[in-house]
């Protein structure tokens, strides 16, 4: 299995799954148009893509979900409340697919599961993906994490996982005071500090691979978010690369191609 963030921040995310038979895209937040480009950078085509998973309403994340599903008959799977909620024009009746009451569902041979997460929107969650021993899950948009979202990116191998701001950086910049508590909240964001955190609480000597995803632009910079989590893992005995590697997203361009590697 594969994975990348063709691009993860406020302005857009959008997130590649695939292995050698089947093609998700987690979200799809930026144009249809720039999808297809960010796609064509790490040599995907867009006919390929077998499906769209939605992990909440907000523009940054449903922003080409319309246009790609008109354009290249994709279905769309996200939970009713979300549908509800989300304005994606009109798609194909049967391209409008709800997430099953069991949480579980197959595409192509990737079994998904989904699980809730806290953000401020109706019905948030994130996904994992399975392919035989091969686990790979996308956890963002949540202001904590609790045990079963803990679970989820402890099994697994390959991990995108939220580290939007720098709780100083937030605290004395630019944002109105209520901003600035809706991000710090408990359906808010997860800070720099509690991605390391959890990821130093799941480190268990397999050799994970973890995207820091949904970086803030105004309240984070790349270089803060990945040295404050690895400097919380080393803190631990848990070194970069051997025991964990870490790598980062962006918001202009796709991150690097996460595989995984089973000796």
């Amino acid at each position: 299995m594969r994975l990348c963030a063709l691009a993860s921040g406020s302005s857009g995310n959008c997130v590649l799954v695939k292995n050698k038979k089947t093609t998700i895209l987690v979200d799809a937040g930026l144009s249809g148009k720039r999808i297809v480009e960010k796609l064509q950078e790490v040599e995907t085509d867009v006919k390929e893509i077998d499906a769209i998973l939605v992990t909440h309403e907000h523009l940054d994340h449903i922003q080409g979900v319309g246009v790609l599903s008109r354009k290249y008959d994709l279905p769309i799977w996200a939970n009713e409340l979300t549908w509800e909620a989300m304005n994606v024009g009109k798609i194909k009746e049967e391209n409008k697919c709800i997430l099953p009451e069991n949480n579980s569902l197959q595409i192509g041979d990737l079994q998904v599961e989904n699980f809730p997460i806290s953000h401020d929107a109706v019905e948030p969650v994130g996904y994992s993906f399975y392919a035989k021993e091969e686990k790979a899950t996308v956890l963002t948009d949540t202001g904590f994490i609790n045990e079963e979202m803990e679970s989820r990116i402890a099994e697994s191998d390959l991990i995108v996982l939220e580290s939007n701001h720098d709780v100083e950086m937030l605290k004395t910049g630019p944002y109105p005071y209520h901003l600035k508590r809706r991000i710090m909240g408990q359906k808010g964001h997860l800070s720099n500090e509690q991605a390391g955190k959890t990821l130093q609480k799941i480190a268990d000597g397999d050799a994970k691979q973890v995207l820091l995803a949904h970086l803030s632009k105004e309240n984070n910079f790349p270089q803060l978010a990945f040295l404050t989590v690895k400097n919380i893992l080393l803190s631990e005995g848990i070194e970069i690369e051997k025991d964990m590697r870490l790598e980062l997203t962006y918001a202009d361009k796709p991150s690097k191609i996460l595989t995984v590697k089973k000796e």
